[in-house]
């Protein structure tokens, strides 16, 4: 089979690999669509991994074929699967810190060599305590491979409005409009909250509108802090979203909080080092708070609003590539352009018999 192989640093070639062979409990999917998520591109930039691997975790397609054991699932079957399951029994676990759980950590889908997703290749093994633990989950008919890919991002995202604590009436900003930007405002939203949005790109305002988000800043020409102290009598917004990977915007991100509100960092994957004020966690009483990864406790909740369509999830979709031009998908994710916004893999794009 065809898989875009990370190599090294900055490296992706596409290759071919053999398909890989499944055990008892476990399945084989034929990969559809997978989206390209930032980690993805961040562990290929800083070389993070050892190579080779094949990555790619937001991965849709069909059952073809099913270990020994598997009761649940058939061939034909259309399904999402994610990459991470907990054990549910450990001491991370009964703290609800899900993605500390050593079993979580271990990645249980791969197409060959280091288990790391997969999901840019055109067939993906399943590993058993995924399949066994609610980790492949069933596209009901009429919902696209495209729709249904978005259910582990939509699942991080809404761990990350739970650790917020937001009440109906708050006000968020969310800095940052690309598509987790946006899906993070529209949950936002619909908790009850006020929601206004900056981006640098008017591009992604426009897109961010078509959702109902309508408080734009454009952080190209305005100041982001004033303008929402402006909206908020002075006292700045209640909690504040930072969906960008961008540690220099954590300072202000904070400034633009009022006293005693959150700011939640959604999109610092990598470690290093950034600038706050502690005055501002101590005498401001401002928290500062961290969501990472999905929670299999939201696992039903975020699969029926992704499955309901209660989100047109497709329309952030801006580039589809098949999987044999896969690199150039990878190298557009990574230095976006003004009308990009999420970029999938589409090996299915080549099926002839669906």
């Amino acid at each position: 089979m065809l898989a875009a192989v990370y190599r090294g640093v900055d490296e992706v070639r596409l290759e071919t690999v053999p398909v890989p062979q499944i055990g008892a409990g476990e399945i084989l999917i034929r990969v559809h669509t997978c989206g390209i998520c930032g980690t993805d591109l961040k562990k290929i930039a800083t070389g993070s991994h050892s190579a080779p691997r094949i990555f790619g975790h937001e991965t849709a397609g069909t059952v073809a074929a099913i270990g020994d054991s598997v009761t649940n699932f058939k061939i034909g079957d259309r399904v999402v699967v994610f990459h991470h399951i907990p054990c549910g029994d450990c001491y991370y676990c009964q703290h609800k810190v899900f993605a500390q759980c050593p079993t979580y950590k271990k990645v249980g889908a791969t197409a060959g060599y280091e288990a790391s997703g997969g999901g840019f290749s055109e067939y993906v093994r399943v590993m058993d305590w995924i399949v066994g633990n609610g980790g492949v989950v069933r596209i009901p008919d009429g919902v696209s491979f495209e729709q249904a890919s978005f259910i582990e991002p939509v699942n991080t995202c809404m761990k990350g409005i739970e650790t917020l604590r937001l009440s109906p009436g708050e006000t968020v900003l969310v800095m940052g409009q690309g598509p987790i930007g946006i899906i993070l405002a529209v949950l936002a939203r619909r908790r009850g909250a006020r929601v206004i949005t900056s981006d640098l790109l008017q591009q992604r305002h426009t897109i961010a509108r078509t959702f109902g988000l309508n408080e734009n800043i454009d952080a190209s020409t305005s100041d982001t802090v004033q303008t929402v102290k402006n909206l908020t009598e002075g006292r700045g917004a209640d909690a504040v979203i930072l969906a960008v990977a961008v540690n220099g915007l954590i300072r202000p991100a904070m400034d633009a909080t009022r006293p005693g509100g959150r700011v939640l960092l959604f999109a610092q994957t990598q470690h290093g080092e950034a600038t706050i004020d502690p005055a501002a966690v101590c005498v401001d009483e401002k928290s500062l708070l961290g969501s990472y990864s999905a929670s299999v406790d939201l696992q039903a909740e975020s699969a029926q609003f992704v499955l309901s369509r209660e989100m047109d999830l497709e329309r952030l979709i801006s580039h589809r590539f098949p999987l044999g031009e896969s690199v150039e998908a990878l190298q557009l994710a990574a230095h976006p352009k003004p009308d990009s916004m999420k970029i999938v893999i589409q090996p299915g794009s080549q099926w002839k018999d669906e």
